[in-house]
């Protein structure tokens, strides 16, 4: 067999083990040394490949896309540093459980270590954040290295995959020449009679019932609790936490990203304002729980994480579908490794059903009153304010949207004023490692899936750190419209400390750009709209959008202002709630 079909039957038994397995999607990141692998995977009849030249934005692209479709999603990159380009989006996959396979191409072992140009250490280059590393074979020609590298494929898909999702790196040496060649018989063929070489079941992780009637126990002692939902993507979470919550009379403290705020679902014990609420001391002394089971990673909230900080006699359950810790607050009592869906129905099912207690009325109504009061005060805001754009939004998104929020104040202002409501939005965010870089990027892998339009929250640093990005869309005739809150820099700055730092505040934290981004938006082809009143918002969204192309629609706001209204607004809104727990 000739050098050239060596390499090629090598690499194509890889990539068809890939699509075989039910790998779909692959972001490549074109250079000289991935040539057999972006050939062959552009070549089969599987897969459907993205060109992303930017690997820092080809790695969040793929990370949107496997975020969306929850299935493991290929990159490919030349040697060197391309390679390091793909870290920040590796390091958000790692903590928020997204499954990619990082394919890195690289020299061959006598030309490491040895000056050759584009020769970078490659090995373990990702250190602990992929689940498994390996530095594959060369190509050889023996049927037994075509069993080894679909082996290798299989593992990769099923490691990517199993709790908890994350990444997988592997590492391909090429000796050239490099080129594959596409006019061999059967490329797509193997020797085995398998339909996939090695197949994975991943089971559920479940309770036995002796452990489950522990759980009853445990529960059982207590009877001021509360559920706490951060983020979930399981649709059968819903439906059972909720009988949960009704059996339990435990009202549920429900993250954004929960995915219980929104949808046709019954939300009576669904508290969307517990972030505000437990901001005022006094409410915080009137609502602390006795018991908390969490399910998913710790909430945006702030406050609530001080309330489970600061009060280590709150017994704290955090139920996941790995044995992985994920407590900053470092008090949970105990730790349940469960399907999260699983864990609800079945306790659902043993524990009988309680009475209304004062203590979860109080919580409906302090949610209630919390809920009046800031429409009330919203609908009077005449300036362009980031929270009554939350709120805007939220009336004005079609039914069946995504939402993608980007980190920093959006996410925050998304937590506060996106309220429970019957339409259908989802709301996704890059919470892992809450970067504010490769939003852009991720976004527009989520937009992929056309199944629903996808809407992108964002302000205007986050954008800027990822404006390579829009290429993407320009290249794959991909739809997402941006919204983007401009208050011209850092605005989280402002509610922090470092704000009473008057001297090096601009400089240091507020660092304000002054960019027009409508020059870089017709750059990329995009359609660009400039919102000055809430009323050119509505129209807009109301008579003029349509799910078509790049649309980037820009409101400017007050960085000053901002922190006054926001806290004016909740101080309003705490006052009012003492008021009616009073009576």
């Amino acid at each position: 067999m000739k050098t050239g079909d060596t390499l090629t039957r090598y690499v194509a038994n890889f990539v068809d083990e890939l699509a075989r397995l039910g790998v779909a999607e692959v972001v490549i990141s074109p250079g000289s040394r991935s040539t057999p692998l972006a050939i062959l995977m552009a070549e089969h009849p599987d897969l459907t490949c993205y060109i992303n030249i930017d690997e820092r934005s080809a790695g969040f692209f793929a990370l949107g896309i496997a975020k969306c479709n929850k299935r493991p999603v290929v990159l490919v990159c030349t040697s060197g540093t391309a390679a390091a380009n793909y870290y920040p989006a590796i390091v958000e996959a790692r903590y928020s459980r997204v499954p990619l396979i990082v394919i890195t191409s690289d020299r061959p072992h006598e030309l490491r270590d040895v000056g050759a140009p584009q020769a970078i250490d490659q090995i373990q280059m990702y250190g602990h954040y992929p689940k498994w590393f390996v530095d594959v074979a060369l190509p050889e020609e023996q049927v037994g290295m075509f069993r080894y590298v679909r082996t290798i494929a299989g593992r990769a898909v099923s490691i990517a995959s199993a709790h908890p999702e994350g990444v997988v790196h592997l590492n391909f040496p090429f000796r050239e020449p490099l080129l594959p060649n596409l006019t061999l018989n059967d490329l797509w063929s193997t020797t085995e009679d398998r339909t996939t070489y090695l197949h994975t079941t991943l089971g559920e992780v479940l309770l036995t019932k002796e452990q489950m009637e522990m759980s009853v126990q445990l529960v059982n002692s207590f009877s001021k609790g509360i559920i706490v939902c951060g983020e979930q993507n399981d649709p059968d979470f819903i439906t059972e936490v909720n009988k949960l919550s009704e059996k339990l009379k435990f009202p549920i403290l429900a993250d954004p990203l929960s995915q219980l705020r929104a949808g046709k679902h019954k939300k009576q014990g669904i508290i969307d304002g517990y972030d505000s609420i437990l901001k005022d001391p006094e409410l915080v002394n009137e609502l602390k729980p006795e018991v908390i089971i969490r399910f998913g990673p710790m909430p945006v909230s702030k406050p609530l994480m001080l309330l489970l900080k600061n009060n280590p006699d709150i017994v704290q359950v955090i139920v996941d579908s790995s044995e992985e810790y994920r407590d900053p607050t470092l008090n949970a009592s105990h730790l349940i490794t469960c399907m999260p869906h699983y864990f609800c129905k079945e306790l659902g099912n043993i524990i009988p059903a309680k009475e209304f207690s004062d203590y979860y009325n109080k919580w409906l109504l302090c949610n209630q009153v919390f809920s009046e009061r800031i429409n009330h005060k919203l609908v009077k805001i005449d300036e362009l304010f980031e929270g009554k754009v939350v709120s805007e939004l939220q009336q004005l998104l079609p039914d069946g949207s995504r939402l993608f929020v980007g980190n920093s104040m959006p996410i925050r202002d998304v937590d506060t004023f996106f309220r429970n409501h019957d339409k259908e939005i989802e709301i996704i965010a890059n919470r892992g490692a809450n970067g504010i870089d490769g939003i852009v990027s991720t976004a527009l892998g989520v937009s992929v899936d056309q199944k629903k339009p996808t809407f992108l929250l964002i302000g205007d640093l986050s954008f800027f750190h990822d404006l390579n990005g829009l290429l993407v869309a320009k290249m794959n005739q991909l739809n997402l419209t941006v919204i983007l809150v401009n208050n011209d820099g850092g605005g989280i700055f402002s509610f922090l400390p470092q704000s009473k730092e008057e001297k090096h505040f601009e400089t240091l934290y507020g660092t304000p750009t002054g960019l027009n981004f409508s020059k870089v938006v017709e750059m990329y082809e995009g359609k660009y709209v400039k919102i000055e009143s809430w009323n050119e918002l509505q129209n807009y969204l109301t008579n003029e959008w349509n799910n078509s192309g790049l649309q980037v629609v820009e409101l400017e706001t007050d960085r000053l202002t901002r922190v006054k209204i926001h806290r004016e607004l909740l101080d309003h809104v705490s006052q009012e709630i003492r008021k009616v727990l009073k009576q």
